[in-house]
This record gives structure tokens, sequence and C-alpha cells, in this order.
């Protein structure tokens, strides 16, 4: 039988972060199968998700990767999986990926995602930046499940980008990585 369980921490950015939380999981025989970091100002945030052979009570997981060489000072969130958990559509859904920018001002994330949440549009990855020139830069990857009307989504996303001063493009996923790809195989 496997247990799976799902890690959350934050803290001010330092190299060695990542190598502690994964190195309690190793300690544990477990098995990391997807994880997402980031530093954003100076602050570090990893989510991952790992399963083991053996079941372990959430606060002592916490505690093993609070007490680790190297993570003092972190924060952390543990808590069991509850089985494999998606949207309704699934595996139906289409995955798309949204950008806006425009002139940085208050609000424009709430905006797009309550807009997003209201069509239920499933947001699965997020980036948000202001740039050196005061410019706000916002992709998200989303799952629009094919019996919405993208075409229809499409034209209300081009319309509050407008009517907040910014560009808004919507494209498949298959194409943004086919027109956006770094090519390491050299």
């Amino acid at each position: 039988m496997s247990y799976g369980y799902v890690v959350d921490v934050a803290a001010v950015d330092r190299p060695g972060i990542v190598a502690g939380v994964s190195t309690v999981i190793a300690r544990l025989n477990g098995n990391i199968e997807s994880c997402s970091q980031t530093v954003l100002n100076g602050y570090f945030t990893l989510i991952l998700t790992f399963s083991t052979c053996e079941e372990y009570d959430a606060d002592v997981l916490k505690n093993l990767i609070l007490e680790e060489k190297g993570l003092e000072g972190c924060q952390a969130i543990v808590f069991p999986t509850s089985g494999n958990v998606r949207p309704n559509f699934g595996s139906n859904a289409n995955t798309y990926v949204i950008s806006a920018f425009g002139k940085d001002c208050e609000g424009v994330v709430a905006q797009f995602t309550r807009y997003l949440g209201s069509k239920d549009v499933n947001i699965v990855d997020l980036y948000a930046n202001i740039t050196k020139d005061s410019q706000f830069v916002l992709i998200c990857q989303v799952e629009i499940d094919p019996e919405l009307d993208l075409k229809n989504i499409q034209f209300d996303l081009e319309a509050l980008g407008e009517q907040a001063g910014f560009t808004v493009r919507i494209q498949h996923n298959n194409v943004f990585v086919a027109t956006n790809q770094i090519r390491l195989d050299r």
C-alpha cells in the first residue's frame, strides 16, 4: 500500500532548502511525484507531493522537515493526499495558456481570476510579476472544459484586458509550447 502527502514549505530564500526537504523524504524511502518551486521577491516557496510505503502522521512529517539541518526558519504545511483529485472534466479538459500584460494597476489579478473562476476555468499554474519598467505580466496555464465556448471566453478576456489597459492572449498549450520552447538538446 502507498500513502501520499502534500508538503508546502516557505522561507526567506537561501541555498539548500530543496536539498533539505528532499533529504527528509529520501530518508523515509519516499518518492517525490511532483513539485514546483519558485522565489518571489526574495521569498522561497516549494510545494510537492510524495508517496511512501509507510503511513505517517502529518505533524510528525512536518516536524521531521522543520528539524532538518539547513531548514531553520522555514514554515511548513503537510497533509495526506486524498487520491487522484482532478476537476470534474479532468482528462477531457483542454489546456490553454493565457498571457496578459500592461501597466501595473491594483486588482488586476483578482479581476482576471474572478472571471476565470466564474466560468469554472481551472487555473493549474499562475505567474505574475512587475517588470523594471512597471509593466505587469500575468501568465497562467488553465484547463477549460470542452463544453465551454472558447471564443466567448477569449472575447471576454480581451474585453476585460482592454478595460484595464492590458493586452490579453489565449493559446492552446501545444501552440504555446511549440512557439516558446527553449531547446536544450544541443
